[in-house]
Parts: C-alpha cells; sequence; structure tokens
C-alpha cells in the first residue's frame, strides 16, 4: 500500500514539472528583425556595442537576442506572454535602429556615434 502512494506521488509531481515544463517551451518565441547597421563594426563600438549588451535585454519580454552584423538581424528570443513583437521593434528602433518596418526613432538615432550613421 506505502508503495503504491508513493509510486503515485511521484507520477503526480513527475507530472505537475513535466507540464510546467511544457508550457514554458510554448511561451519562448524566435523572431528575427531586419535591421540596418551603418558601420561594420557596431558589436564592438562604444556606444552601439554597449547598447545591445544591455538595452536589448532591457526590453520587457527580452530573454536573449544575437545580433548577425552581416546579415543585419536581430535574432530575438522572447516571452511572448510578457511581450509583443511589436512592442519589441517599438523598443529597438528607440534604440536608434530601424526593425523591420518601423523605423529608428530620430533622436535617438541621433545620439549614435557619427560612425553608426549614415
Amino acid at each position: 500500500m506505502k508503495n503504491s502512494v508513493l509510486k503515485l506521488i511521484v507520477l503526480v509531481v513527475s507530472l505537475f514539472f513535466f507540464s510546467n515544463f511544457v508550457s514554458a517551451q510554448k511561451t519562448t518565441q524566435k523572431a528575427v528583425i531586419k535591421t540596418f547597421l551603418h558601420c561594420d563594426h557596431c558589436k564592438e563600438c562604444e556606444t552601439c556595442g554597449q547598447k545591445f549588451k544591455t538595452e536589448i535585454l532591457k526590453i520587457k519580454g527580452v530573454k536573449m537576442y544575437e545580433l548577425d552584423d552581416k546579415a543585419m538581424t536581430f535574432t530575438i528570443y522572447y516571452n511572448s506572454k510578457k511581450t509583443t513583437l511589436q512592442a519589441i521593434k517599438e523598443g529597438i528602433s528607440k534604440l536608434g535602429y530601424d526593425a523591420d518596418e518601423v523605423k529608428a526613432d530620430t533622436e535617438a538615432y541621433e545620439s549614435l556615434d557619427g560612425c553608426c550613421k549614415a
């Protein structure tokens, strides 16, 4: 009797953790956002590189990002329960960069280093 109760408890706990894991996987989304980089060293630039390293991760719901400076794309991993793709694009715009159809915020763009502007 004790053995079957113990097995039942282990089964219930396992199902609980598995269901939480599966639901967490469903909330993580991946999006590739086209941008335009005006220089060939943005990732290493003192201004832009720091913005990428700190500010993009401050956009609500963004878990991780990758910048492909050759393809001029951001690959963003985000929690779809906390944010939308449109909100992320607007957040990138506020850093001074285009994000697909959302153009860079003019004031933020002007604050970029000279080499990072067209």
